[in-house]
């Protein structure tokens, strides 16, 4: 029976099944999860778990599922720019980057020390063990801020200030972590060496400089143009959509940063126009339809649970103990130095705990170079799915509303204008 329906999911078509069966199981654990008061968005999650290899097996990672995935989340991260209010991130901009630090040195200390623990035996072929335990420390300092963003947008909350201070500090988080991770793979790689980390800062460096200069040229000349028109608005939608797939794409290729640090820029760039509640709108939808549900069930797809021995099952519970503590402690602690209440503080904590997927890049980016053993990826695995199941659970936790929060701006997103 099994056999049968991998062949039909296996044949030129089968990506439609495929697409038709991940709709339906996200949308009815969703509705499921939104009965026992949890965000919608773990539903997803579990469909995927569910449906993949770690479960049922009917569905699998094709390359169709994973373009369309990274589709899904760029899309996410620019809907999350459009709806950022820029003069409270603005507020916000040293808060992000002292949580951001914080939130990179905890998890990278603790990382070590858990790895130094467990790790004690040298591999053939692999760096020395300082830098392998250092590495496990590395992957827990990666956020997938995707998963908060799509929680907060579901609950309100995305506009707040702990909103901002979020997606404000997780966007310096993937910095801080592209120039750690090129820093501890340049010293076991043995080549490129300080170079190399000077050329990955320069990029970083050049980024931000692009970024600024095309979002202000782009945000000047859109709502010059778009201000124009009365009647047909859809056009607009398509060129903004162009605009984020263009910045996407020139910040990985070209600056090996996230391509969703480079939709969120895009989003950012349009989010005070005359069209930014219609665009959001509109790019709300395709998203629903289509694209969040299909990354949400990707990262589930993903889970292979291989056999482990007792000590790599316990070597696993604490990594993910460490990992969830880590990014509460850090990046709370770094909310609360800069005068966060202590309620948000906690909120800012729980938001940056998702690995999902970044820390799987990581780790693979290590095996290459002989940083990761192959035995530490399955709890690397466990890590990733339960802070990514975790997360959303524990944010509606701590938005569970007591009537004194303040919560500005929680809803900006306006009805959607006439076409």
């Amino acid at each position: 029976m099994k056999e049968s329906i991998q062949n039909i999911m296996n044949s030129s078509h089968g990506y439609l099944l495929y697409l038709a069966i991940i709709l339906f199981s996200t949308k009815l654990c969703g509705l499921l999860t939104k009965k026992i008061q949890l965000p919608q968005v773990v539903g997803a999650l579990c469909a995927g778990l569910i449906l993949g290899p770690a479960c049922l097996g009917l569905v699998s990672e094709t390359d169709f599922i994973k373009a369309i995935s990274e589709i899904g989340v760029i899309v996410l991260m620019f809907t999350a720019g459009l709806e950022t209010d820029i003069k409270e991130l603005k507020k916000t901009g040293l808060a992000s980057l002292i949580i951001a630090v914080l939130g990179v040195i905890v998890p990278l200390v603790c990382g070590w020390g858990v790895a130094t623990i467990f790790n004690t035996e040298q591999q053939e072929g692999m760096s020395s063990l300082l830098l392998q335990n250092i590495f496990i420390g590395v992957i827990l300092t990666a956020t997938s801020v995707s998963i908060t963003v799509e929680t907060l947008k579901e609950m309100g909350k995305l506009s707040t200030k702990a909103g901002n201070a979020i997606i404000g500090a997780a966007v310096i988080d993937d910095i801080l972590g592209v120039i750690v991770l090129t820093i501890i793979t340049s010293t076991a790689g043995g080549d490129g060496g300080s170079g190399e980390i000077l050329m990955t800062l320069l990029k970083i460096l050049l980024f931000f400089v692009f970024a600024i200069v095309i979002a202000l040229a782009f945000n000047f000349l859109f709502n010059k143009w778009s201000g124009r028109s009365k009647t047909d608005l859809r056009r607009y939608v398509i060129i903004a959509f162009v605009f984020c797939l263009i910045m996407s794409f020139c910040a990985e290729y070209f600056f090996d940063v996230a391509d969703i640090t480079g939709a969120f820029v895009a989003g950012l760039a349009l989010s005070n126009g005359p069209r930014a509640t219609y665009l959001n709108n509109r790019f709300n939808t395709l998203s629903y339809m289509l694209l969040s549900p299909v990354f949400f069930a990707s990262i589930g797809l993903k889970v292979v649970l291989p056999s482990m021995s007792m000590s790599i099952i316990i070597f696993s519970l604490v990594l993910l103990v460490v990992a969830i503590l880590t990014k509460i402690v850090g990046c709370g602690l770094g909310a609360k130095i800069c005068k966060f209440s202590t309620k948000d503080s906690a909120r800012i904590g729980i938001g940056m705990i998702s690995r999902g997927e970044v820390a799987l890049i990581i780790a693979s980016k290590g095996e290459t170079v002989g940083l990761m053993n192959p035995t530490y990826f399955a709890p690397i695995i466990i890590v990733v799915v339960i802070t990514t199941i975790i997360t959303p659970i524990l944010l509606k936790l701590a938005y569970k509303s007591k009537k004194g929060d303040q919560t500005p701006n929680a809803n900006k997103t306006a009805p959607a204008e006439a076409k």
